[in-house]
């Protein structure tokens, strides 16, 4: 080649990405024309880049919410605002009616407060799934192969034993694990492989990050040792996640399949970890 700088990680992302100059894209599609392997890779980066794009694009139709819209809207001046709480003053019957009207929001923003983190949590657990899932080379850091090294790694990360579930009985087998960074800390991932011939692939996402939360609006906290914990569905494109909080840690099952097929995982990886949940 007639550059003298060599091609880099950072050219074969901004080849994908359409970022590199004329000049450069040439000289990288012909490092490709000799390397294969290469060529190959940026064929699966630009399907990765693909099916993001198809999980998250509908979120820029989405219409604003309501409460936001509400916000943006501007505030009357401080002397209409004396007037109008004056005037909710003799409606509601003075002070205590306002001293109600006080209560109810702090325990509404309280509830909005708890189930935005588990929202959140169940979204990273989307994108992950969206992200290594389709990789070909390397979808995960440590093979089921060595999967004592898998367990010894993530369990030390996580400051808890990381066991991944077997589950043959539902149509699943292990493929391997890595680590990822949470919302506060690490994440541990757990890859498993269909056992049915061209099945997907499915993903438990381990945090210990929402383990205070309750597993679902109006139901306690899940603890060791509760007789019944919530399961909580969400979708991400067409990446559908069940999820749920049990003790200090919260798991989600991400995958491209029919929800009835989610729900008999999950229901197995909880039985294995210990109890019975309801879906919610």
């Amino acid at each position: 080649m007639s550059s003298q700088h060599p091609i880099t990680e950072a050219d074969l992302h901004a080849y994908v990405d359409g970022q590199l100059t004329p000049e450069r894209q040439r000289e990288f599609e012909a490092y490709l024309g000799g390397r294969p392997d290469e060529a190959q890779r940026v064929q699966q980066l630009r399907a990765q880049k693909r099916e993001l794009r198809a999980l998250f694009d509908p979120v820029l139709d989405e219409a604003l919410p309501e409460r936001l819209l509400r916000a943006a809207r501007p505030r009357p001046a401080w002397h209409e605002q004396r007037w109008v709480a004056g005037l909710a003053f003799a409606l509601l019957g003075g002070a205590a009616g306002w001293g109600l009207h006080g209560a109810l929001q702090p325990q509404a923003a309280s509830q909005l407060a708890q189930q935005a983190p588990a929202a959140a949590f169940a979204q990273r657990a989307a994108v992950a799934h969206a992200v290594y899932s389709p990789e070909q080379r390397r979808p995960v850091e440590v093979d089921a192969a060595h999967e004592d090294q898998l367990v010894t790694w993530l369990s030390k990360r996580m400051g808890a034993t990381m066991k991944p579930p077997r589950l043959q009985a539902v149509g699943y087998e292990l493929e391997g694990g890595r680590l990822l960074p949470g919302g506060q800390g690490p994440v541990a991932q757990f890859m498993y492989r269909s056992t049915e011939p061209g099945g997907g692939r499915l993903t438990l996402y381990v945090s210990n990050e929402i383990g205070a939360l309750p597993a679902a609006t109006g139901a306690p906290r899940p603890a060791s040792g509760n007789a019944e914990t919530a399961f909580r569905f969400a979708q991400q494109g067409s990446v559908k996640v069940f999820y749920w909080v049990d003790g200090a840690f919260g798991y989600a099952i991400a995958a491209d399949a029919e929800r009835a097929t989610l729900a008999r995982v999950s229901g197995e990886v909880y039985s294995q970890l210990g109890g019975a949940a309801t879906t919610k």
